[in-house]
């Protein structure tokens, strides 16, 4: 039975222009101590499949789902204290806008104590004082493993004191402190420098290795995931384009979208011309009022013809999907040759 299962998940938007949908029967499913890589541009519906896991959507958002469960409970199905005890336990978030999601009024080391409590049978047989140093204890060791140094200074300034790097390295000290059995990590290391980067997807990793702790990393960047998921989901303008195990999905594409990203890695070992246009994919995403009908991948698709005006439907064959017309890499199945009996 896997963790958390998705099936046919529909986020429709409240907008100016009427209601608009931004997610479209997308499906995943997360298995224990596996690291699910979600991939899309700007706009695809990636922080709003996690928000609607997490179940913190605002009034404009209205959810719709066959399934939506985590670990054989519906999610759907519970009350908003119930659901609560399960995200503060069970499942944590990395937020893309961490400046958004501390309290400006609060020094950072009063909201860590807040949020990185330790577990009662941890504080038992101590003294007040001693649980208050324990306390801080953990705090300080988790900042430490999140790149933190001058731990001081971090914990006696305001959100609004420190740089947009900081702050996400607080909320990952935060999520991470309770080791979930789930992490959704929404773009963990956005405005990081190098090293921490590194430094932050090795914490991950060995997060995923050492505890069993199942991940849904978050990016718009396939070359940096390709190395630490197991599987992956794609989607563009709110639909899943491709999904299945990461090698084969990157050995052999069947969608265009994914094999457009694919070929979009920068590679250094041949030398570019000067003022050469780097590989691209022409077009842009469209606007969440103006999306293409049948496909949505048409307007901007090398292998698009007529037939791409009606939706494709999810195909799904030997733990891959995919939804295109004219799939790439497709053998094409040998009929059987008639035999006339003779030996």
């Amino acid at each position: 039975m896997p963790l958390l299962d998705v099936r046919n998940l529909t986020i429709e938007l409240d907008t100016p222009h009427g209601r608009v949908p931004a997610l479209e029967q997308v499906s995943l499913t997360i298995s224990s101590g596996e690291i699910h890589g979600l991939v899309g541009e700007s706009g695809s519906g990636k922080s709003l499949l996690a928000q609607a896991v997490m179940g913190i959507s605002d009034n404009r958002c209205h959810i719709t789902a066959d399934r939506l469960s985590w670990d054989g409970q519906s999610l759907l199905g519970m009350s908003s204290r119930e659901r609560r005890a399960i995200m503060g336990r069970d499942i944590a978030m990395i937020f893309q806008e961490p400046t958004s999601c501390l309290d400006p009024a609060q020094p950072i080391g009063k909201q860590l104590s807040e949020g990185m409590q330790l577990a009662p049978e941890e504080l038992k047989g101590l003294w007040f004082w001693q649980k208050r140093r324990a306390q801080r204890k953990h705090i300080v060791n988790w900042l430490h493993k999140v790149g933190i140094k001058d731990h001081e200074s971090i914990m006696e300034s305001y959100p609004w004191e420190l740089t947009e790097g900081e702050c996400q390295k607080v909320m990952i000290a935060m999520a991470l402190s309770n080791q979930p059995r789930l992490l959704i990590a929404d773009e963990p290391t956005n405005s990081m420098e190098a090293n921490t980067t590194a430094q932050i997807q090795r914490l991950l990793v060995k997060l995923n290795q050492l505890h069993n702790v199942s991940i849904l990393l978050i990016s718009n960047d396939l070359e940096s995931m390709a190395n630490h998921c197991d599987k992956l989901t794609i989607l563009y303008c709110g639909q899943t384009m491709e999904a299945g195990p990461m090698e084969k999905l990157l050995e052999r594409p069947h969608h265009p979208y994914t094999h457009a990203l694919i070929s979009n890695f920068p590679q250094f070992s041949t030398e570019i011309g000067h003022k050469e246009m780097l590989p691209t994919l022409a077009g842009a995403v469209p606007a969440l009022q103006h999306l293409p009908i049948g496909c949505r991948l048409g307007p901007r698709c090398p292998q698009a013809q007529k037939t791409c005006v009606k939706t494709p439907r999810l195909k799904v064959a030997k733990g891959r999907s995919y939804a295109c017309h004219f799939p790439l890499n497709k053998t094409k199945k040998k009929k059987d040759s008639k035999h006339d009996g003779t030996a």
